[in-house]
């Protein structure tokens, strides 16, 4: 069974011009990506990264509304050159039917982030996000400046941040470019 799934991914690639950019496995180091929750501005959140018995990324917590938070997310440093024919970002994920984001940044210095929200809907599925539909966003605001246009991409995050209290698992096997 392994060595079909094997072989499914590594068709999925060939097919699709995929070009994996991140994937957990059991030998994956979590702490290369930074969890950072509301407390940066008062809230009580709390979330954790850590690997499924299958070598997932398992992203979940609780997400607090008290002392104005509200959101949790995870993000990874990472410098991804994008060629021209790279149009999509692609998650495959297993969430828990709630609302998620996947967020760019161009440049780790710059404060805004490239935004694109997306909905899990409890099983594996494979997510595809348009680069240019990603939209900047700073402090939970839409900035009227362009959409992501860089030609490399220098920060990853995962974010939840649905205006309610609320537990989430969100299970992350690889991001790829397409």
């Amino acid at each position: 069974m392994k060595y079909l799934l094997v072989l499914l991914t590594l068709s999925l690639f060939t097919q699709t011009n995929m070009k994996e950019i991140y994937r957990f496995t059991t030998q994956t180091k979590v702490n290369e990506w930074r969890i950072v929750n509301d407390g940066v501005m008062g809230g009580i959140s709390k979330s954790s990264l850590v690997l499924s018995d299958s070598g997932h990324g398992q992203f979940s917590g609780q997400v607090s509304l008290a002392n104005n938070g509200g959101f949790a997310s995870i993000q990874l440093n990472k410098t991804i050159k994008l060629m021209d024919e790279n149009k999509f970002i692609v998650l495959r994920v297993k969430g828990d039917g709630k609302a998620y984001e996947f967020r760019l940044k161009g440049k780790i210095s710059q404060s805004e982030s490239y935004v694109h929200q997306f909905n899990t809907t409890g099983e594996w599925e494979n997510i595809k996000l348009p680069l240019n539909e990603f939209y900047p966003q700073f402090f939970g605001r839409k900035l009227n400046i362009p959409n992501f246009n860089f030609k490399s991409i220098e920060q990853l995050s995962f974010l939840i941040a649905n205006k309610q209290e609320e537990d989430f698992k969100l299970l992350i096997d690889w991001i790829g470019l397409e």
